[in-house]
C-alpha cells in the first residue's frame, strides 16, 4: 500500500527527526541522497494523462528512469491490476536511450498493455509506435526503511519538470522546491510514519509527477484530480528557494 504527502521542508525534517533510531537510511558510496532523472512518454492526444485525469481503471504510464549517481537506466511500464494495485515491469536501457524509444523499448510497451489487458495486441502496438516524449524530471530522493514494521519511505526533494512537447517553449520548466514528497510503502497496515503524519495533520495527497507536472505546466489539461494540490500547495512554492533534508549520523 503506497501513500504520498506533500510536506513543507520543515515539516518533512520533522518527521524524520522524530523517527529516531526507528529507521535505517539506505547509503550508497557514503551518499544518502541520490540523484533521479525521468523522461515520461505519452500520444500526441496524451492517452496516458487524459486516462489518468478521468480516473480510467485501464491505465498506463511510460517512462524511462536514470539513476544518475549509478549510470544505470531502466525503461519502465506501470499498469492498473487487480484491486487497484500497480504493476511495474521494466528493462535496462543505455542512458543514451533515456530520452527516446527503440524498436526494442516499443516492442516492450506493446507486450506489457497486451499482457496486462489495457490494449488488445493490434492497439497496443500502434499506441507503443506513436508514443512521443512530453516531460522531463529530476530530483534527489532518500529510502528510509523500518526493519520492524516491514514499511519503506522515500523522501524526494528538489523536484524539477521540464516541458519535452512538441510544442514546449525552450527551457519551459517548473519546480517544487518548496516542497517534500513522502511516501510511505507498507504491507498492508499503515506505517509508523503514517501514523505520525497523521497526528500532525498531513494527509494523503493526490500527487503524480507525471500528471501533476503536466497539469502545471499545461493549464489547459483538465485536472480536477489534481486541483487541490496544484492550487494550494505547489501555487505557494513556485518562487520558493530549493532545501535538503538532514539526517543523523
Amino acid at each position: 500500500m503506497d501513500r504520498k504527502y506533500l510536506l513543507p521542508l520543515a515539516e518533512a525534517q520533522a518527521v524524520v527527526d522524530a523517527l529516531g533510531m526507528q529507521a535505517r537510511a539506505l547509503t550508497i558510496d557514503g551518499e544518502r541522497r541520490l540523484a533521479y532523472a525521468s523522461t515520461y512518454f505519452d500520444t500526441p492526444g496524451l492517452d496516458s494523462y487524459l486516462l489518468a485525469a478521468r480516473k480510467r481503471r485501464r491505465r498506463f504510464k511510460v517512462r524511462t528512469r536514470t539513476y544518475l549517481d549509478s549510470g544505470e537506466c531502466f525503461l519502465e511500464v506501470k499498469t492498473r491490476g487487480a484491486r487497484g494495485t500497480t504493476v511495474k515491469q521494466r528493462i535496462p536501457c543505455t542512458p543514451d536511450d533515456a530520452d527516446r524509444l527503440t524498436a526494442d523499448g516499443r516492442a516492450f510497451v506493446a507486450d506489457c498493455l497486451e499482457r496486462t489487458r489495457v490494449y488488445v495486441p493490434g492497439q497496443a502496438a500502434a499506441l507503443a509506435d506513436s508514443l512521443v516524449p512530453v516531460i522531463g524530471t529530476s530530483y534527489e530522493r532518500t529510502t528510509l526503511h523500518l526493519p520492524q514494521d516491514r514499511a519503506r519511505v522515500t523522501v524526494d526533494t528538489d523536484l524539477k519538470w521540464i516541458d519535452l512537447g512538441a510544442d514546449a517553449a525552450p527551457g519551459r520548466e517548473a519546480s517544487a522546491d518548496g516542497l517534500v514528497i513522502v511516501e510511505t510503502k507498507n504491507p498492508a497496515t499503515p506505517s509508523p510514519v503514517d501514523r505520525l503524519l497523521w497526528a500532525r495533520g498531513h494527509r494523503p495527497a493526490k500527487i503524480s509527477k507525471y500528471a501533476t507536472g503536466m497539469a502545471l505546466l499545461n493549464p489547459q489539461l483538465p485536472a480536477n484530480k489534481w486541483h487541490r494540490v496544484l492550487g494550494r500547495e505547489l501555487a505557494a512554492t513556485q518562487d520558493s528557494q530549493p532545501g535538503h533534508l538532514a539526517f543523523a549520523a
